[in-house]
């Protein structure tokens, strides 16, 4: 038997890829997953340090592994991912029964550090690789021979994994330097992968079944390779190309978008390639430009509306979501009214709301004092959800009628709750469920939430559905017939 291994993700997709990428060079060299840490001989720990809470988190597991580990000394305990990389041996000196530490640009080195851990070689002691201090000045590097591109070109899919949905990375890192960010410290610079190796990726995951595939990176639309002859893949250029080189893929999307950077060349590829979702995540952050300028995030409200009407006006069925933090260091009670009006105006599909929390060794832990109280912080995330969720009700009532493609990802987590549209029952099929049916999500291409009563081996296919019921983050729908 194998090595078993237990492992948990924490944070976002990229971290969620990480782990995919993780897992499959495990699997093949012999580790097979566990269902509990206490069937593991390995527990990882894919963390994020992005939000205060996610960190918590993993403290608390860590915590709880204490009593494992004296049971059991030869347990080897790991924490890859930006938690281990801005945390560094601090976290061995809070948490000492952590053997393995593995920040986020150095995952390639991660089998051969849990295989020392587990040899138990005599000096070996604990196994560390982390990128260190980065140079703020270096330019923005790019993929080819380095570890993490290999980690990446080999990928493989396990024929136990579902890839109707996959996650393709196009871009390492970030060079924005935000002022509440820990991303360029954890991550390092920006690095570009080579648009073949893109490609090949989504011709491999395409050809194992993969129906939708979302482009990633931290600033997705960064994208620029530098080719050796001096020419540049611009990111539009990269859209096209994808796009033209898996024509069995049904849908393909990119997250995560900085503002100031969307070109019209990339909004004229979303519009021209058929397959690409009209879709944009596009954080706003904040609706003041006063606060804009302490985030350093290099646009003003202006110039963030002026994005929307160009997005709207070349690409007709285009979704957009936003992020906003609410309580940043001296936010006014107007700067909080302007947020909210922002959302208002761009009618965006959706926000993503979030309470700051100052993260230490970013700029606006250093500069800012954390001066708003949380009671203030949680009414002001309070209010912000309340004027996007009637936004997300208008705008979901709206497709009340139209029929909508979508993907089909599975059963619902309330399956056994009858949709509802203003409170009241939505009848989903005709003359209640059919035999063997239950309550399935979809997502239809501008990332709307769908539900509807379907068969559960219409996982991962693409469906046409009339919509007949909307809350404020959910759409209902039903097949043609039912």
């Amino acid at each position: 038997m194998g090595r078993r291994l237990y492992m948990e993700t924490f944070g976002c997709q990229m971290n969620v890829l990480d782990t995919q990428l993780v897992l499959g060079r495990l699997r093949a060299e012999g580790y097979e997953l566990a269902e509990s840490v206490e069937q593991a001989d390995v527990v990882l720990y894919n963390t994020c340090s992005v939000r205060q809470h996610a960190e918590q988190k993993v403290w608390s597991r860590l915590g709880r592994l204490r009593g494992e580990k004296k049971r059991r000394p030869e347990l080897v305990i790991g924490v890859m991912g930006c938690m281990a990389e801005r945390e560094g041996a601090g976290m061995f000196e809070r948490h000492p029964q952590v053997d393995v530490l593995c920040g986020p640009a150095e995952l390639d080195k991660l089998p051969g550090l849990l295989e020392r851990a587990l040899a138990k070689a005599e000096g070996m002691g604990r196994q560390v690789a982390l990128m260190g201090s980065r140079d703020g000045g270096r330019p923005a590097q790019h993929g080819g021979a380095d570890g993490l591109e290999q980690l990446d070109l080999s990928r493989s899919v396990s024929g136990a994994e579902d890839v109707s949905q996959a996650y393709v990375r196009i871009t390492r890192g970030c060079n924005k330097f935000c002022s509440y960010c820990v991303v360029p410290y954890t991550r390092g610079p920006e690095v570009h992968r080579p648009p073949g190796n893109i490609m090949e990726e989504v011709r491999r995951l395409a050809g194992a079944g993969a129906r939708e595939v979302t482009l990633l990176g931290q600033t997705v639309n960064r994208y620029a390779y530098r080719h050796g002859d001096g020419r540049t893949t611009s990111f539009a250029e990269l859209l096209s190309m994808v796009h033209e080189a898996a024509p069995g893929l049904a849908r393909l999307r990119f997250v995560t978008s900085y503002p100031r950077d969307f070109t019209d060349e990339a909004l004229a590829a979303m519009r021209d390639c058929s397959r690409i979702c009209g879709y944009l995540h596009v954080p706003a952050q904040s609706g003041s430009d006063r606060i804009l300028k302490m985030m350093n995030r290099g646009y003003t409200v202006g110039e963030y509306r002026e994005l929307v009407e160009r997005a709207r006006s070349m690409v007709s069925d285009v979704s957009i979501a936003s992020d906003f933090i609410v309580g940043f260091p001296t936010e006014t009670e107007e700067d909080h009214e302007a947020s909210m009006e922002l959302i208002r105006h761009c009618r965006f599909k959706n926000s993503f709301v979030f309470k700051y929390s100052a993260r230490p060794g970013t700029m606006a832990a250093k500069r800012y004092k954390d001066d708003i109280p949380e009671a203030v912080k949680r009414r002001r995330n309070s209010e912000v959800l309340a004027v996007q969720q009637t936004v997300c009700l208008e705008n979901n009532r709206q497709m009340i009628g139209k029929r909508v493609a979508v993907i089909v990802e599975g059963q619902s987590k309330l399956a056994s709750r009858q949709g509802k549209s203003d409170g009241e029952p939505v009848q989903l099929t005709v003359g209640g469920r059919r035999a063997g049916q239950t309550q399935l999500i979809a997502r239809a291409r501008g990332d709307q939430i769908v539900c509807f009563d379907g068969l559960p081996e219409l996982k991962g296919r693409i469906l046409s559905l009339e919509i007949v019921g909307a809350e404020g983050l959910t759409l209902f729908g039903r097949l043609a017939g039912s």
